[in-house]
């Protein structure tokens, strides 16, 4: 790539620049004009290419780009036509119609149809595929009796009318069904299943794609690989960029000098970069609708089963003092759902504060906190407890990691005893996945734009539910939340449950994330949402 030359300030020079963006604005292809590639960093490894599969955030980002569903997610977060140029619903809210547009290709020039739509569900519910997206669609028929194996997955409520026609059947009208089509339910070509077989997904050349871009030279294992534009994309006239350059940078004190240096486009910024550059042109933050917690082995850890130890762990965390340790871009989390998350246009988080539905539980009190502690220990007939605490091998949970640690020792002293295991991301997930963990630090994007999408994951059974633990008013408030049409009633429903959480505290939240980045000043149009970056609409003007 070649060395970016440095910003010009004088008025004539910023006045030729402006000229230079309206053109661009005006939408003129003029090759002069762009940069058609670049730069981009992760900070984790992908996981795998395969749709139904995905569970990690980098996985995703790379499905946003290589991917479309019948709906997708403008730069605005607004739901607007995919795969599906309409989508209706019946009177009674139970049956779910799709057109398909027709000039929506394969990678391979071959057509994406309902029946791709209809396989990719099935399979996803297929008990044998073992997705961790399954409860997303619980309301579809017979759904549940296919992901415990009562039914064969032909029997799902899903059909291909015809061949760019697809109607979904619902047990119960789903408020936010739309939104979730936008999110995480894509196409899957049969013919590349059958034909890359226990391959399929664990690199580049085993897929299929039938997004703006193709994934290109990752292997599964390597820390680099592009993404190319996807010639067969029914949109392709408006995909500005030939090539994204991605490396996984898990420093960021490296990814920040390959930007100083023209390597990178986008760098990622610790807490010490991000207070000095603040005021430095092409500093962006970027908001998570993200939340970072602990999460407990209820079911295999007898310690971390009492739920007094548990708040009064939750309680020794300072989490103003930690949001800013690791991050000035980060706010205190008292709420597993995300900041974003609305209900109607309605914001969840902001609606649960003004009911001053909170518990005490995340407040940061030592002395209750010890209080707690010494409860819990009596309860469970011990005089202390030691666990492991896991997490990633990057610089940021690192960081986590070791606050946490420091602040469990001075809270509690000789108490409680905590070794910390960092460990690559795939090695984590996989671990926590089998349940084989005491204490571990992960985070969570809502798989689609309503509480729901987060609040669901700890329901009785499902997968992202690592350390197993049940509730069943929980479970109940949940169900009600999912099936309720009212807004008012619904929000009331999802406070409730926030509450559960909040009292029990299987889960710890400690901060949701804001990321500080500099981005040249010549990168436009940058998607940003669910805690992913887009680039179908994103172009880079030559300076």
């Amino acid at each position: 790539m070649k060395k970016w030359m440095k910003v010009l300030t004088s008025g004539a020079m910023m006045a030729s620049a402006a000229t230079l963006c309206t053109a661009c604005s005006n939408g003129k292809n003029n090759t002069k004009e762009y940069e058609k590639s670049l730069s981009w960093m992760t900070t984790s490894e992908v996981q795998t290419l395969d749709q139904n599969k995905m569970v990690d955030t980098a996985s995703g980002e790379q499905a946003g780009n290589v991917f479309e569903g019948l709906n997708r997610v403008d730069n605005k977060g607004k739901v607007k036509p995919g795969v599906a140029t309409t989508s209706t619903t019946s009177k009674d809210g139970l049956t779910w119609t799709f057109k398909l547009r027709k000039n929506a290709k394969w990678s391979n020039g071959e057509s994406v149809t309902a029946q791709d739509f209809v396989y990719s569900l099935r399979r996803m519910m297929d008990p044998k595929t073992q997705s961790q997206q399954q409860n997303n669609y619980q309301a579809v028929e017979n759904a549940k009796e296919v992901v415990t194996g009562k039914k064969d997955p032909s029997s799902l409520g899903v059909e291909a009318k015809d061949k760019h026609t697809l109607v979904v059947h619902l047990t119960h009208p789903v408020p936010y069904f739309k939104t979730l089509t936008a999110s995480s339910w894509n196409p899957v070509s049969e013919k590349a299943v059958q034909k890359y077989g226990s391959k399929y997904g664990t690199a580049s050349k085993y897929m299929l794609y039938n997004g703006p871009f193709v994934s290109d030279g990752w292997t599964g294992t390597n820390l680099s690989w592009k993404l190319k534009k996807n010639n067969y994309y029914w949109d392709k006239k408006d995909v500005k960029l030939n090539t994204v350059n991605y490396t996984v940078i898990k420093t960021p004190s490296t990814d920040y000098n390959l930007y100083q240096g023209g390597k990178l486009d986008g760098a990622f910024l610790d807490t010490q970069a991000s207070k000095q550059l603040k005021h430095q042109a092409g500093y962006r933050v970027f908001k998570l609708d993200r939340t970072e917690y602990l999460t407990y082995n209820v079911s295999k850890n007898k310690d971390m089963a009492n739920v007094n130890l548990r708040r009064a762990f939750s309680m020794a965390l300072n989490r103003k003092e930690l949001a800013s340790t690791i991050g000035g871009a980060n706010t205190v989390a008292t709420t597993f759902t995300g900041p974003q998350e609305t209900v109607n246009g309605v914001n969840f988080n902001d609606y649960f504060a003004k009911k001053k539905a909170t518990s005490k539980y995340t407040d940061f009190n030592k002395k209750e906190a010890r209080n707690l502690l010494n409860k819990g220990l009596k309860e469970l007939g011990k005089s202390k407890v030691e666990f492991t605490l896991g997490g990633d091998d990057d610089d940021l949970s690192k960081k986590v990691l070791e606050y946490v640690q420091s602040q469990f020792e001075n809270s509690f002293g000789d108490k409680v005893e905590v070794h910390v295991q960092s460990m690559p991301k795939t090695t984590r997930v996989s671990k926590m996945l089998n349940g084989d963990y005491d204490v571990d630090y992960t985070g969570l994007n809502p798989a689609f734009n309503d509480p729901y999408a987060m609040l669901s994951v700890m329901a009785t059974g499902q997968n992202y539910n690592f350390g197993k633990w049940s509730n069943k008013q929980y479970d109940h408030l949940l169900d009600l939340s999912s099936k309720e049409m009212d807004v008012n009633k619904r929000l009331q429903y999802l406070v409730k449950a926030e509450q559960v959480l909040d009292n029990e505290q299987p889960l710890t939240p400690l901060f949701h994330d804001g990321q500080a980045w500099m981005v040249r000043q010549n990168v436009h149009n940058l998607g940003f949402s669910l805690g992913k970056f887009n680039f179908k609409d994103t172009y880079v003007t030559k300076y």
